[in-house]
């Protein structure tokens, strides 16, 4: 639970461009991920949930400070 808080509270330091480049970043990530995951099954699957979840939160964070300006 700390990490979570700790995610989010990052978030709030970053501006529009770097939370867009991140989610870009992430969801390339993702799809490696879903690539490898399909070829043998991960060591840890939930990763992929972990990740599509931190997904979702950078752009609700993103949605957030759009709404702003």
């Amino acid at each position: 639970m700390a990490k979570k808080a700790d995610f989010t509270k990052s978030l709030k330091d970053l501006n529009e461009a770097d939370l867009k480049a991140r989610v870009q970043e992430d969801k390339l990530r993702l799809k490696k991920l879903e690539f490898a995951h399909a070829i043998s099954p991960l060591e840890n699957p939930v990763s992929i949930r972990n990740l599509r979840k931190d997904i979702a939160r950078l752009q609700t964070e993103l949605r957030k400070k759009q709404l702003q300006a």
